[in-house]
């Protein structure tokens, strides 16, 4: 089976849209507080992408950012709230940008996942797949 190498993605409102221009790379479900919070729900699933292959395709101008740490920067649609992407300013993953996998239009499956930050999991959500767990 072939998968394709450029993914059309957009948020709630249509405002926003992108282009990756390859296919998402370390999956995961995120469940510390701040992505929780961030998505309004159990957890939070990212792929992440070289920053270069990234491409707004309407929209920039709707993109607002919040500074959740130091080091990470989270981009959201100002019209409809949707979390689109988040990133780091500094360190070994800076050049690469983290897509929120429910904004994307085109069809997505990805055989490696892991859930991360389990240890600060909502406390009323029970993990019941086998896919592996980083504590933090």
């Amino acid at each position: 089976m072939t998968f394709p190498q450029t993914f059309l993605g957009s948020c709630l409102c249509d405002a926003v849209k992108y282009q990756i221009n390859s296919r998402p790379k370390a999956l995961s479900h995120c469940h510390c507080s701040q992505c929780r919070k961030s998505h309004g729900a159990a957890f939070a699933s990212y792929g992440s992408v070289p920053r270069a292959d990234l491409e707004l395709l309407q929209g920039a101008e709707d993109i607002k950012a919040y500074r959740s740490s130091e080091s990470v920067l989270r981009e959201f649609c100002s019209h409809c709230g949707s979390s689109l992407f988040w990133s780091r300013s500094q360190g070994e993953f800076a050049d690469w940008i983290s897509i929120a996998l429910g904004t994307l239009d085109t069809p997505f499956t990805g055989d490696k996942q892991k859930h991360v930050e389990v240890a600060s999991k909502a406390p009323w959500y029970d993990i019941q797949d086998d896919r592996p767990q980083r504590q933090s």
